[in-house]
């Protein structure tokens, strides 16, 4: 007679309450993925109301008590071995590591990446999942940011987005972001617009613009970080008549740092100005030496 071992109930029930985890609390979708996917477990896709968007993860499952049992400050320690962790890496799909706790039937998730993985002595590797990281509704905004891929890949692929504003800018153009800031909105809402400044007293000549919601966050602290290859600088052109306007030949005592140079109560103006930092200019050179094998300074 056949018998079912512990470890394999532990197991199969695993996968079932993750599967009833994503399918009632994410209210995505879930499928189980045969036993010859080394490493995987099942597939989830991203639901966004009743949207289907072709955006997946890959979870591993692990069930049972024992991977419980190496307690650590806000979490536990996973530790995979070398295999599975350049597997996950490598796999064409975010991968999201998930813990089911049989006594209390809890599941706990992290994502594998290069943030969130650990060396540890030797070839050794391990994986810190939160205690606070459970696998319910609270989870869907963090994992839907997961299932857009791999931060590090996301960010390289912003740099090579923006390539073609940085090679305007080693050509000598003038590169302008125009901000209107809906100031009463508790959102953050607003636009930007980014040009080119033709230096003849007319408006920018755009080249993209996109809206933005930053919540409570201050423009003078997010923008920046939009276009992590540049430095961004107020356009002086612009500042400089805004602060004749209001200080008159006292233009030394204007308030310092990014800041709107026209603001109604309702709408924030902002005109900033675009050069090339360090990030950019070195991604130029490796961007170039990926393309035609070259090496090539970038002033």
């Amino acid at each position: 007679m056949m018998r079912r071992t512990p470890a394999a109930k532990v197991a199969s029930e695993g996968v079932t309450h993750v599967q009833l985890a994503v399918q009632d609390g994410l209210q995505w979708l879930f499928r189980e993925q045969p036993t010859e996917d080394y490493g995987i477990d099942a597939h989830v896709e991203v639901v966004d109301g009743e949207e289907v968007r072709g955006r997946l993860l890959a979870l591993q499952i692990k069930s049972g008590e024992s991977f419980f049992g190496e307690a650590t400050r806000g979490g536990w320690w996973f530790r995979p071995d070398a295999e599975h962790v350049q597997y996950w890496l490598n796999h064409s799909l975010p991968v999201v590591v998930v813990l089911y706790e049989p006594r209390d039937r809890v599941c706990y998730w992290q994502t594998v990446s290069r943030e969130t993985l650990q060396r540890t002595r030797g070839d050794g590797w391990r994986l810190l999942i939160p205690r606070g990281q459970v696998l319910d509704e609270t989870a869907a905004p963090a994992l839907r940011e997961a299932a857009d891929g791999d931060p590090y890949v996301l960010r390289i692929r912003d740099l090579q987005l923006a390539r073609p504003w940085m090679e305007r800018i080693t050509a000598g153009q003038r590169l302008v972001i125009d901000i209107e800031e809906w100031v009463n909105k508790t959102s953050g809402r607003g636009e930007i617009v980014l040009g080119v400044d033709n230096e003849d007293g007319a408006p920018p000549t755009p080249l993209a613009h996109w809206p933005v919601a930053l919540g409570r966050s201050g423009y003078a602290d997010v923008v920046p970080g939009l276009f992590a290859w540049a430095h961004v600088d107020l356009h002086a052109d612009t500042y400089d008549d805004a602060d004749w306007s209001e200080y008159g030949d006292g233009g030394e005592d204007a308030l310092p740092g990014l800041r709107p140079y026209a603001d109604d109560g309702e709408v924030a103006l902002w005109r900033l100005e675009l050069t090339l930092n360090e990030l950019g200019r070195s991604f130029l050179v490796v961007d170039r030496f990926g393309a035609t094998g070259r090496r090539q300074l970038v002033s």
